[in-house]
């Protein structure tokens, strides 16, 4: 299996989670915070969902364009889930082990050049962050039955 296709897997087994963490949110609480200063759900989730894609874009195109790019228009997480895990799963499908490691120019973002991997990464690094506190929000909510930090893929 190729390191594209590897990270694909490792990507999906991560974003399955957040996508069942989401799936449990009804609208009556997508206004939920747990303090005053914590995003709402809906905002959590969708912050979630796109700044994946916009990684994933920034890797495939090499640079950070993708980051000015309008977000999609969706009240629904659910559906939103399935618009940006489809969208993000796309572009890592169409990487190659030589797409990884081509050295993409983020120092606006992070002080430093690195390679689309590395970046990638750091976009895993990020949901899965996100996800911890995604984790706390639906325990708050009254959902006692939840998922694995992760799936096996």
């Amino acid at each position: 299996m190729s390191k594209a296709n590897r990270f694909l897997h490792y990507f999906l087994s991560h974003r399955d989670v957040t996508n069942e963490l989401i799936s449990k949110i009804g609208k009556e609480h997508y206004q939920y915070q747990p303090t005053e200063t914590s995003m709402p759900a809906s905002k959590l989730a969708t912050h979630i969902l796109e700044s994946f894609y916009k990684f994933a874009a920034a890797a495939k195109e090499g640079h950070l364009a993708p980051f000015q790019e309008k977000v999609e228009e969706e009240s629904d997480l659910q559906k939103l889930a399935e618009i940006y895990t489809d969208k993000t799963r796309q572009i890592l499908e169409s990487l190659s082990d030589r797409d990884l490691e081509r050295e993409i120019d983020v120092s606006a973002m992070v002080g430093r050049n690195m390679t689309a991997r590395q970046f990638l990464q750091l976009a895993l690094d990020h949901e899965v962050h996100h996800k911890g506190a995604l984790f706390v929000y639906v325990r708050e909510m009254g959902h006692t039955d939840l998922p694995m930090f992760m799936k096996r893929s």
